[in-house]
């Protein structure tokens, strides 16, 4: 799962100390099916037009993230969270499970760079 987010310029003081509070209640939760921690981070900086701010995390599988998705809890952090931003954008993706040492099949064997 990860979430990306764009402050509203206009948010108030008190819906920005919101968002910090949305995004601090959601990195202290560990609902079951959480795989590792989550993930929380602002913008580095690095290029021109980011996002404010990424969250990420990763599920045993989509039924626990479905549960952590309905959880009143986080629905009450992400109101918090969503009140500050202008935009929000989610996504939610498989990947294969794989040793650490075997390469992602969806690529080719010698990818080339991204250029990002």
């Amino acid at each position: 799962n990860v979430v990306l987010g764009r402050l509203d310029p206009d948010a108030s003081e008190e819906t920005r100390f919101g968002l910090d509070a949305g995004l601090l209640g959601l990195a202290g939760m560990r609902p079951a099916g959480l795989v590792g921690p989550m993930r929380i981070g602002f913008d580095a900086g690095l290029r021109e037009g980011g996002w404010g701010f990424a969250i990420t995390n990763d599920w045993v599988d989509a039924a626990a993230y479905r549960a952590y998705d309905a959880d009143p809890e986080h629905g009450e952090f992400r109101a918090l969270i969503g009140k500050a931003c202008s935009e929000l954008a989610r996504v939610q993706f498989e990947t294969p499970d794989l040793p650490p040492d075997v390469g992602d099949p969806a690529l080719p064997g010698d990818p080339e760079p991204l250029g990002l």
